[in-house]
Formats: structure tokens, C-alpha cells, sequence
């Protein structure tokens, strides 16, 4: 399986289309109180994007602006220019997709007219969007979601991730480690183990491995094990066997872990996740 396929086998995502048709004035969208990132397609028109951090673009041809994390930004669009576009929610549910959003830039501008792959996924959801038929919210949905991992399919073969998730994938070395881990978290990985996978000694593979991805391998495998786990637990299995499949030996080990690094239990996890 290639790298990305990897990545996205066990994260949980969709692209949820808001707004499709012709904006005038300023919509403010993102900042502390969301968790979701967001996808901007301009059609045509002159768009104008300005983010917290303070990056300011304008556009005016066929684009997409990216912003994977819960950024606080705002579109703006004058009646003047006519900026026709489709905006959409990212939302990771998993607990890796904050792994992910890490490993990606702030903001990414793509022109559609320079990217072919995009530019086809983009004019077939621009159709969908602007025309009323039977399923179109299914389809405008899903082709979201295929647009998204379009882009970060650009992203990596790009090279425009330099530490994260997606440059682990993208080492030769580390992505064996990777792998192996989301094939089998229930095995007793332990930095020795995994160091072992890679052909590495110990001290180079932790260090690699930390300043690549940035965080240490023991924490990666934490939170792709919590990742795993409510991946499972969404799907109704009882805590003691998620547990089991994803390296705890019984559900009260996995629940303190859990409660370290989300602040709740899984039970209370799940009935959050499901409201």
C-alpha cells in the first residue's frame, strides 16, 4: 500500500459543503472554538483570504485555498467582482488527524489551471454544486472528500511537508517503522523494536525519528493507538477487546491512557462523538 493510502487508511474524514454560489461581502469562518479545517474552491471572480496569522492572498482565477487546521480567517468578495465559489468543512474525526494537520502548512493557494487531476475533480463538483439534481449533496460530499486527498496527494509529492506525519511517510527508513506499527499495534513495540525495523541503531532512529516527525516514537505510537481505538470504538466494540486490538491489555489500561491524552474516558469519548 503507498504512503498516503497508508496515512489515510485509519483516519476518519469528510468534507462537508457549506456554501456553494456567488459571495458578497465578508464571512469569517474558523478560530478557537472550532475544530474543523477548510476548503475554499473559487470558480471565478476576485476572492480575497485573510488569515489570524496574517496571511493575506487574493485571487482571481480557478483556485483552492487549503487550511487544514481550525485557522480563524476570513473570505471576502465585493459585488463588483463576482467571486463564485464552494466552500467546505474539514473535519478529522480521529485523534491522529491532529497528527496530520501538524504535519501540513497553514495555508496552501493551488492554481486548478496548473493542476489537471484537481482541476477535473474541481469542475465536476463546481457542476454538482451549482445544479440542483437527485443525490447532490451525496456527491458534492463526497467529491470533497476526493478532492481532498488529491490535495494531499500534491502536498507529498511535492515535498511541501518538511516534518510531520506525511515526511515519516515519505522517509524510506521511518515508513517502515510506520507502517509496521499501523498493521500491528497490538504487538509490544518498544523503541528497540521499532529501531530494529528501520535497520537503525537505537540513539539514530530515536533522534530520526523525533526530528522528522516531532514527537518521539513512543508518543507516535500512543496516539496512533488512540487514533485506532476510536476507529473501533465508533463502531460499537466493547472497550476490552479495543483494547486488545490496539496493544492494552485489558480496557482500564487503554482508558488511562485515554484519559491522559483526551481528558476523558472512551465511554465518554464516544457519547460526545456520537451527539
Amino acid at each position: 500500500m503507498d504512503q498516503l493510502s497508508q496515512i489515510l487508511q485509519n483516519l476518519s474524514f469528510n468534507a462537508n459543503v457549506f456554501f456553494s454560489g456567488n459571495l458578497c461581502g465578508i464571512q469569517s469562518l474558523g478560530g478557537a472554538n472550532s475544530k474543523k479545517g477548510h476548503l475554499h474552491l473559487l470558480k471565478s471572480g476576485v476572492l480575497t483570504l485573510v488569515c489570524e496569522e496574517g496571511h493575506k492572498v487574493t485571487l482571481d482565477k480557478p483556485s483552492v485555498i487549503f487550511i487544514p487546521g481550525p485557522s480563524k480567517h476570513q473570505v471576502i468578495a465585493s459585488e463588483s467582482t463576482q467571486a463564485e465559489l464552494v466552500c467546505a468543512d474539514i473535519d478529522f474525526h480521529s485523534g491522529s488527524g491532529s497528527a496530520l494537520i501538524n504535519a501540513l502548512p497553514k495555508l496552501i493557494c493551488l492554481d486548478l489551471e496548473e493542476n489537471d487531476p484537481l482541476a477535473t475533480t474541481a469542475h465536476w463538483l463546481f457542476k454538482e454544486a451549482f445544479t440542483s439534481q437527485v443525490g447532490q449533496q451525496i456527491i458534492v460530499n463526497k467529491l470533497g472528500d476526493i478532492f481532498l486527498v488529491q490535495i494531499l496527494r500534491h502536498i507529498l509529492k511535492n515535498g511541501l511537508v518538511i516534518q510531520g506525519m506525511l515526511a515519516g511517510m515519505a522517509h524510506p527508513q521511518l515508513s517502515k517503522v510506520m507502517v509496521a506499527i499501523q498493521d500491528k499495534p497490538e504487538e509490544p513495540w518498544t523503541v528497540d523494536s521499532m529501531a530494529e525495523t528501520a535497520l537503525m541503531s537505537r540513539a539514530k532512529f530515536a533522534a530520526l525519528f523525533k526530528s522528522t516527525v516531532g514527537q518521539s516514537p513512543n508518543d507516535y505510537l500512543t496516539d496512533l493507538r488512540i487514533a485506532l481505538a476510536q476507529g473501533l470504538l465508533v463502531k460499537d466494540l466493547p472497550v476490552s477487546l479495543v483494547a486488545n486490538k490496539v496493544g492494552y491489555e485489558h480496557g482500564s489500561a487503554l482508558a488511562r491512557v485515554f484519559r491522559k491524552k483526551i481528558g476523558i474516558s472512551p465511554k465518554e469519548w464516544l457519547s460526545k462523538f456520537k451527539k
